[in-house]
């Protein structure tokens, strides 16, 4: 008997090596996968947004499509809200996350492909806001804080501006309070304020701020290198041949924001 425990125990630890991990906290590999579950936000005109239907649409939902294209699988989509990202791609609900800073605090749990886009931290004001230019300008003012973005942090913290945040659950929450004058201001990813600007048209304006490099990821489940590194391979790819620049003019050519210099980002290596 002991022998065929120990018989069968070494079988599932050679199956599980092979899968990449067994109820250690470890992925599998995307590649062995026929259909990836891609989590983009289901809030953010013009990067990730849930239609009525329930269908979705934006730049990640193309980039998305493109990357699992070149990896020979299908892909279909699920809502990931700032504060379910993580929880959604460690309990397996999905197989990647787009729109993820690259900040070391995540990166200590999670992997990382990319960055698939470099773009910068910006500020969206009332068009009738004229004493805003810019990120010192917001001492003292109000500023959305979705919970689990980290882009309010970016201001009262990595800046040390002593702005006032304002807590949220997402972007159409940050957008109506904006509108109504319960906020002053939003801070993040120019090309999040870009859509949400976009979608809402005149009454709101993006200042071209500038004032932070952000390096946008795309996370997976850690133990997962040759995963990593095909996204990697894909999103080269996809400068290359000029399929990102024209996602990019699809969704925020007419809201002023710079696409002048796209370039395949420098990648920060798959662990």
């Amino acid at each position: 008997m002991r022998r065929l425990i120990a018989a069968w125990t070494a079988a599932v630890a050679t199956a599980c090596a092979a899968l990449g991990g067994c109820g250690d906290g470890e992925a599998a590999t995307i590649l062995g996968k026929g259909t990836l579950v891609a989590g983009v936000r289901p809030d953010l005109p013009g990067i990730g947004f849930r239609r009525p239907d329930g269908t979705f649409e934006g730049l990640d939902v193309d980039v998305s499509r493109y990357l699992a294209r070149r990896l020979g699988k299908r892909v279909r989509f699920a809502p990931a809200l700032a504060r379910d990202r993580e929880r959604l791609l460690r309990e397996g609900n999905v197989d990647m996350v787009l729109t993820f800073w690259l900040e070391p605090e995540w990166k200590q749990r999670l992997a990382f492909a990319g960055p698939y886009l470099l773009s910068y931290q910006d500020i969206l004001v009332r068009d009738t806001e004229k004493a805003v230019r810019g990120v010192r300008d917001l001492q003292g003012r109000k500023i959305c804080a979705v919970t689990g973005s980290g882009a309010a942090e970016a201001v009262t913290v990595e800046r040390q501006v002593p702005a006032v945040p304002v807590a949220a659950r997402s972007y159409a929450d940050c957008m109506t309070m904006l509108r109504d004058g319960r906020i002053d201001a939003i801070t993040t990813n120019d090309t999040i304020l870009a859509g949400l600007k976009t979608r809402e048209g005149a009454g709101f304006r993006l200042l071209n701020a500038r004032f932070g490099e952000r390096r946008t990821g795309i996370a997976i489940r850690k133990g997962d290198p040759e995963g990593c590194e095909a996204l990697n391979r894909a999103i080269t790819q996809m400068y290359q041949d000029g399929a990102m620049e024209k996602f990019m003019s699809r969704w925020f050519a007419t809201s002023g924001l710079d696409l002048s210099d796209l370039e395949v980002p420098q990648f920060e290596g798959c662990l």
